[in-house]
């Protein structure tokens, strides 16, 4: 038996392990109700899977062939909620649903639409998107439903869901946990865990002793805490191995999903929800001013460290498309690209499309030791309610928590519509172009004003700026030039292709070192 703590040797209530959505939203809930948290993060918040999704809050319109009907209708509950929470980061969308006659019928479609725009309100949370309806592909005075596609799709179906900037929801996720008191560590590797029994004026009671590494220093720090949650996304059963407890028959299926970057394929607002041949659905969704995404894919796979996007897969997404486009894309239209690994808990599936996309929680109290909450699979639309159900399952070790679910709380408290764009307008009184001040606001949201508060410095091409930089390091946590070009900002991709290089190198030159606290 190892030795009680010492006195200068604090228990925290909860180590979290993993910085992407998942881990983030749990820190936030449960430093909300006053527990004490550090979360660990060996890369960087949102490195892996959460930076590459889809960019979608939504129900999942395709979930209901496979009867996934709680899902859908938890999500699209949440998709409400999250359209309030952060406003600044996620917006109502359209998409269009050409018709197909060979592939779903035209009564499929209108009966699982009718579904999808009631699950929801079901749940009792009050829908405000637009319900689906059935339209004519041509323009019209309001528009142009078909604008982009060959003229041989003459009609369709539209419905509603919502886009959000993924990367950033997970870093003002760590910023509110922050704000209430979680300690949040990124570039902490966690070594690994064992439990330990402590004898007090209390009796008997059990906590987990974890080892973290901080690489770039070659130090090892020793942290102690009542429960651990593993939120390690794809290597969440990998990670057991490091962990002192009874080996798990629960299982994890990779699966892979690709997205390529192109030109705007049409000037409408809406996005595309394309039918394959083989079952699978595509979306072209806009992004940013100017480029179009479309994803994703669904390949099984076996490493899932380093993904990135195959030739096979480019082509399946480029040839699905132009069945659809009437100007087809080529290889050479890809302005980028990218891959993430979705770690789906095994339900013994062998399609990989029809894996749950639901989560399961599990709980470890081996022989009435410290508890250890292993998070499998999930979506981005339900992370705020996976942390809660985590923390349903965790309160009973923790008597001196609040019980009551909260994190409805907006994450910036008073982040309006109305408010958003009195930041936009405060901020080019000051001189700032529109441009960058709406890019500013998309990333901040009211705290936009206090990133160039001292002055902006020079504005690389309208994407970010010195100002922005320092803010990302000191207040972000952002610790290389991919966390501020790529996840933080997007800038990587805004900015022309001949600035580039230079704002690349700028960065650089800017960057502090980092520790893995992120400072």
């Amino acid at each position: 038996m190892m030795p009680p703590p010492t006195e200068d040797r604090p228990i925290h209530d909860l180590l979290i392990i993993g910085g992407g959505i998942n881990g983030a939203g749990i820190a936030r809930d449960a430093a909300g109700r006053a527990l004490s948290v550090v979360l660990v993060e060996q890369d960087d918040l949102a490195a892996h899977t959460s930076q590459a999704s889809s960019k979608l809050i939504h129900g999942g319109l395709r979930y209901l062939e496979h009867y996934e009907f709680r899902l859908v209708g938890e999500a699209l509950a949440e998709r409400e909620v999250l359209l309030r929470i952060a406003p600044h980061l996620i917006r109502p969308l359209q998409f269009v649903l050409p018709h197909e006659p060979h592939l779903r019928p035209r009564w499929m479609l209108r009966a699982g639409l009718f579904l999808y725009d009631r699950l929801g309100g079901w749940s009792g949370q009050r829908q405000t998107l637009p319900r689906s309806f059935a339209t004519a592909l041509v323009p019209t005075a309001d528009g142009d439903w078909g604008a982009g596609l060959k003229p041989r799709f003459r009609d369709g179906f539209v419905y509603s869901d919502a886009q959000v900037n993924d990367s950033r929801l997970v870093v003002e996720n760590a910023k509110d946990a922050r704000r209430r008191g979680a300690d949040i560590r990124v570039g902490a590797r966690f070594v690994g865990a064992r439990r330990e029994i402590a004898s007090g004026a209390g009796g008997r009671t059990s906590h987990w002793r974890v080892t973290l590494e901080d690489p770039g220093r070659a130090e090892t720090t020793t942290v102690l805490a009542r429960a651990i949650v593993n939120a390690s996304g794809n290597w969440v059963k990998a990670l057991l191995a490091r962990i002192d407890t009874p080996p798990t028959k629960d299982s994890v299926k990779h699966v892979k999903g690709s997205h390529i970057i192109v030109p705007r394929v049409h000037e409408e607002r809406h996005a595309y929800i394309l039918q394959n041949e083989d079952g699978r659905i595509v979306f072209i969704i806009p992004y940013f001013e100017r480029f179009s995404l479309i994803g994703t894919t669904d390949v099984p796979v076996e490493a899932y460290e380093a993904p990135t996007i195959s030739a096979t897969e480019t082509q399946y997404l480029l040839a699905l498309a132009n069945t659809y486009l009437d100007r087809p894309l080529n290889e050479g239209d890809i302005v980028g690209s990218y891959a993430g690994v979705r770690p789906l808990y095994d339900d013994g599936s062998a399609d990989p499309s029809a894996i749950t996309r639901d989560y399961t929680l599990t709980l470890d109290v081996h022989e009435g030791g410290a508890p250890l909450l292993n998070v499998y699979g999930g979506k981005i639309t339900t992370y705020r309610k996976l942390a809660e159900h985590a923390m349903e399952r965790l309160l009973p070790f923790f008597p001196h928590a609040k019980r009551a679910p909260w994190t409805q709380t907006p994450l910036q408290t008073g982040a309006t519509q109305a408010a958003l764009a009195e930041v936009v307008h405060a901020l080019e009184s000051r001189g700032i172009a529109s441009t960058y001040a709406l890019r500013l606001m998309h990333r901040y949201g009211l705290e936009a004003e206090a990133v160039v508060r001292q002055g902006a410095g020079e504005v690389f091409d309208d994407v970010i700026s010195e100002a922005e930089v320092t803010y990302l390091h000191a207040h972000e946590w952002a610790c290389s030039v991919d966390a501020v070009l790529q996840r933080r900002t997007k800038a990587q991709l805004l900015a022309s292709p001949a600035a580039r290089e230079g704002l690349r190198a700028a960065v650089e030159r800017m960057l502090p070192r980092c520790g893995a606290d992120g400072a």
